[in-house]
């Protein structure tokens, strides 16, 4: 390779990086816009005559618990990563990871507890509560999804030893978007629990 095209190609790679963490915070505000409008449709719904209110399964207790203590998890293999610890940052982001399964799996769960109190998404029996927590805890669960990916890309990339302390973006990306969507579930959560 001639040494003009390795100048273009540094260039290139430098700039690339320069605007990963602008593309990514634009898409995270999409997502704020989005959900924005979803809660915003929910509330303006409640003057419906039709309105069920209801307690939050259980399950979303857990699920809440399990993905704020996966961002404490990954805030601790991040800090690890910066003092070069790779093994402690490795096994801190696996337990991420599980956490995040964890959290999937209670969503789960207490859809099935919200089905089992004859709460419904659709058909005759469903409400439009009901109808718009699951519809709006479903398109969280799908950025969660998406999230997990992330977590796999970079547990990937930290296991064939990509990252280190003077190189950690694609782990600081991961991050942002794990944290992001912690912080939108909470949100979510208080927003079910104090709005009826």
């Amino acid at each position: 390779m001639s040494e003009q095209a390795q100048t273009v190609k540094e260039e290139l790679k430098v700039a690339k990086r320069k605007s990963a963490k602008p593309m990514l915070w634009v898409s995270m505000i999409s997502m704020v816009m989005f959900f924005a409008g979803l809660t915003s449709a929910y509330v303006v719904s409640m003057n419906r005559e039709d309105w069920v209110t209801f307690d939050l399964p259980q399950a979303f207790y857990i699920s809440t618990l399990l993905i704020v203590i996966s961002s404490i998890t990954l805030f601790l293999s991040q800090k690890a990563l910066k003092k070069d610890n790779l093994s402690n940052s490795f096994i801190l982001l696996l337990i991420t990871f599980i956490l995040g399964i964890g959290f999937v799996w209670y969503q789960y769960v207490g859809f099935n507890q919200l089905k089992g109190a004859g709460l419904y998404f659709t058909g005759p029996e469903s409400t439009v509560s009901t109808s718009f927590i699951i519809g709006i805890t479903f398109m969280h669960v799908l950025h969660l999804i998406a999230g997990i990916i992330v977590l796999l890309v970079v547990i990937y990339n930290h296991f064939k030893k990509k990252y280190s302390s003077s190189d950690m973006l694609g782990f600081e990306l991961g991050a942002i978007f794990w944290h992001f969507v912690d912080v939108l579930w909470i949100y979510l959560f208080f927003f079910f629990y104090f709005i009826r």
